[in-house]
């Protein structure tokens, strides 16, 4: 059987289980249950730690796991690597520190930096040759200058409010950008490929959708144009011999504006349906 982790809570958790039923597969009815068997399918789900997964995939404990990119990077995990973005769970690191105090990442040399991704951030400050004194805390890392155990922090940044809050700025280079990650271990378990194939299926069902529309012949070229679809779209003759029927993916971001702009083309019966799932 193919050994799958899952966030068991966090941010990652929610998402992560929907997905997974999405692509078919049966995960856990009670919260509290940490492993469940899905025979039909042919895995097992152990329900981990976030902070966790990378480790216990890394040393071949477990074959495969959704993390984020953040705590794979964290975990410096040799075995470990992530083989597929899943979209969701999206945040950005940077550095901060009081308004006017840094404005460079060489500001930094020789100064103390508060992270609760202590491994993360001394890899990227080896990259950049940046010695710091970091200062391992395990969250609410932007009181740390306030409190005087740090000049600066490396945190992750939505809004910024929560630093403005605390009198703090960011500065120089983005650190990382992070989302949702498949990670494989050392070997490549049997059943790796089926996993990844139907969770790619449950990407482009959450990312497209179908349009069908009806449109006289003498405008196919410009419709291709406007929706090119994935490979190409299908033009299908209608009873009419001056009109034709077409259907076509498109990203569902961009439908409404592929709408109107078909309509004002002179496309018809224009129809929008969800996907719920597909292989390219």
């Amino acid at each position: 059987m193919l050994r799958i982790a899952v966030p068991n809570k966090g941010s990652l958790a929610e998402t992560a289980s929907e997905m997974l039923q999405e692509a078919g597969y049966t995960g856990r009815r009670d919260p509290k249950d940490l492993h469940v068997l899905d025979p039909d399918n042919g895995v097992e789900f152990f329900y981990l730690r976030p902070k966790d997964i990378a480790t216990y995939v890394g040393s071949g404990a477990l074959d495969v796991g959704i993390t984020g990119r953040d705590l794979l990077l964290d975990a410096r995990m040799p075995g470990a690597r992530e083989i597929e973005s899943l979209a969701f769970a999206g945040s950005t690191f940077r550095f901060a520190a009081p308004t006017g105090t840094f404005s460079e990442l060489s500001d930094l040399e020789g100064k103390r930096v508060a992270t609760s991704y202590p491994g993360l951030v001394d890899a990227f400050l080896d990259r950049h040759s940046i010695a710091v004194d970091l200062v391992p805390l395990d969250g609410a890392v932007e009181s740390a200058v306030r409190l005087g155990v740090a000049d600066a922090v490396a945190d992750v940044v939505e809004t910024g409010t929560t630093l403005r809050q605390a009198g703090l700025e960011v500065f120089g280079p983005v650190i990382l950008r992070s989302e949702a990650v498949l990670i494989t271990g050392p070997s490549d378990a049997d059943g790796t490929e089926t996993l990844l194939r139907r969770l790619r299926g449950v990407l482009v069902a959450r990312q497209y959708v179908l349009v069908d529309y009806d449109l006289p012949v003498a405008l196919i070229d410009d419709a291709v144009a406007l929706t090119p679809g994935i490979e190409s779209p299908t033009i299908s003759p209608l009873r009419d011999p001056d009109w034709v029927a077409v259907r076509v993916m498109v990203a569902r971001k961009k439908v409404n504006q592929a709408m109107d702009d078909l309509y004002a083309l002179g496309a018809r019966a224009i129809l929008v349906t969800a996907i719920d799932n597909a292989r390219l």
